[in-house]
């Protein structure tokens, strides 16, 4: 694995390492949602959401979409499939056991 998709799966698992943005996916998977509609579910204040939702975007799990004065987010299916594509890799990556070509000593 390259430094770059270690990088990239470090962002990916800091994201998902809050309880809060684990919440919003949650709710994004029933669908895209106005910021005031994931404010009012999960009673929080506008800034605190905000910042969940940035990390969220920048792991590249959530998209945002203006419509007014309103910010509407939705899940993206890239971002989860990078999450997928860096688990698959571990998945493979396991040995049979006894099948090491190293031996302790």
């Amino acid at each position: 694995m390259s430094t770059k998709q270690r990088v990239k799966a470090a962002v990916l698992f800091h994201a998902l390492s809050d309880r809060t943005r684990l919440e919003i996916l949650a709710r994004l998977k029933e669908g895209e949602q106005c910021v005031c509609e994931l404010t009012d579910a999960l009673q929080t204040g506008q800034s605190r959401l905000s910042f969940h939702l940035k990390v969220l975007k920048e792991a590249g799990f959530i998209r945002d979409r203006p419509e007014g004065r309103w910010m509407y987010y939705s899940l993206n299916r890239e971002g989860v499939e990078d999450l997928e594509d860096f688990v698959d890799e571990l998945k493979n990556a396991i040995a049979i056991p006894g099948s090491s070509k190293k031996k302790c000593e």
